[in-house]
């Protein structure tokens, strides 16, 4: 199953209530991630430069790009906006990562 990576960042000072907002996720959110074909999806903290690393498998990567004009995920954003870096229509500033090692 392919797997993605990418990087966002998070406000200064915003690190508990991050944490505290994704322990409480929206049930709505977490059966649309899993009815797009997403799954073991993580989300780990560079606590030194506050950097946000996601990693995901993704049955079909095409089926992602609906998600932007899904009215739960437009929700979360606005939920999100006020402790990450977002873009102006709230969205989160997400980073692709490229994958260089997996060791399976």
């Amino acid at each position: 199953m392919p797997r993605l990576a990418f990087k966002m960042q998070l406000h200064p000072g915003q690190t508990d209530e991050y944490k505290r907002r994704h322990d409480a996720l929206w049930p709505e959110l977490a059966t649309l991630l899993r009815e797009t074909g997403i799954s073991q999806y993580s989300i780990f903290l560079d606590e030194e430069t506050l950097t946000l690393f996601g990693v995901l498998e993704v049955a079909e990567p095409a089926r992602m790009d609906t998600l932007p004009q899904h009215p739960v995920v437009q929700r979360w954003w606005a939920y999100m906006a006020d402790i990450m870096a977002t873009h102006p229509d709230q969205s989160p500033v997400s980073v692709p990562l490229k994958e260089v090692f997996y060791l399976r």
